[in-house]
């Protein structure tokens, strides 16, 4: 009986912004295997732990919500330590998904769980002192699926150390009114399907758990009024400092940023000026948020997953 050994050799080498490592052998044609695919592969047991806790943690809010008073009692605290767990490992393999020798990787998966990591950072953050983890319904399981799409599809888009800090204070102010803007998306819809229970008079079910009306809408205005703050930062180092955000695959960002800050300029004023709430200021919340989905994730899906820029 003889047996048969198979060398195998690595040779490294870069793939475009990929440092990657060929594997061949005497019979088999060569495979590339980039650094992202080995560190998916490592991260493949954090990347399960840290999904089911956030799960769990939405499963934990839905119980609160949905079970019939006094039947289960799971507490703010509970609630908060899992999500901190999740949020612990989360923060792990976010650090080692986007930065790495040559800068930061903010490719559109790696860009939608930072977000949704600033997300879960600021409800977190805000629900030890305010009854707002109720949210976290909708968050915690949205953190849950941008972990998931990253460890599946990776991908690269480097932004390098080594450029200006007006870049790097315009991307870290972006993502932070992007992340508190998602919030208020979320909070604006529990707050419409509160508002037609109570106009229909059904004050029962999950809505007995939220807080009053109007402490809702001053809470919404609250995130609002913060991420609006932000994005206005943001469009000024923009504008102020980067010469080329009005290049021709930057164009529509920049306009659907700037439609969008006008959407929210309205509403804060409306509010401040005619007291707009209920209805009206939901749907301005809405339009505002979709507006400025569109010109961050929905630029980046179309130049890297449809145009491969």
């Amino acid at each position: 009986m003889r047996l048969r050994h198979r060398c195998i050799h690595l040779k490294p080498g870069l793939h475009g912004n990929r440092l990657s490592f060929t594997l061949g052998s005497q019979n088999n044609v060569p495979a590339v295997i980039t650094v992202t695919d080995i560190a998916a592969m490592n991260n493949l047991i954090p990347s399960i732990l840290s999904i089911s806790l956030y799960l769990l943690s939405g499963v934990f809010v839905a119980v609160r919500l949905f079970a019939q008073q006094g039947s289960i009692n799971i507490r703010r605290p509970v609630v908060i330590t899992a999500a901190a767990l999740a949020f612990l490992i989360h923060s792990l393999l976010l650090y080692q998904g986007i930065f790495n020798v040559q800068g930061m990787n903010l490719g559109i998966f790696n860009a939608f769980s930072l977000v949704s990591w600033l997300i879960v950072l600021m409800l977190i953050m805000t629900a030890m002192r305010k009854p707002i983890e109720n949210l976290g319904i909708v968050l915690f399981p949205l953190a849950a699926f941008a972990i998931l799409l990253e460890l599946n599809w990776p991908s690269d888009h480097i932004i390098h150390g080594n450029g200006p800090w007006q870049l790097q204070a315009h991307i870290m102010f972006s993502f932070l009114a992007y992340s508190l803007f998602t919030i208020a998306m979320v909070q604006a819809i529990i707050l419409y399907i509160q508002d037609k229970h109570l106009r229909n008079h059904q004050p029962g079910g999950f809505i007995r758990s939220l807080p009053p009306l109007q402490s809702m809408e001053y809470l919404l205005f609250q995130i609002i009024t913060v991420g609006y703050l932000l994005l206005t930062i943001s469009l000024l180092t923009g504008g102020l400092f980067l010469e080329d955000i009005f290049t021709k695959h930057l164009t529509h960002k920049t306009v659907l940023s700037i439609i969008a800050w006008a959407i929210f300029s309205v509403l804060l004023w409306g509010r401040f000026r005619y007291g707009w709430r209920g209805r009206k200021a939901i749907r301005w919340t809405l339009g505002g948020f979709i507006t400025l989905m569109l010109a961050y994730f929905g630029s980046k899906m179309v130049l890297e997953l449809v145009l491969s820029r």
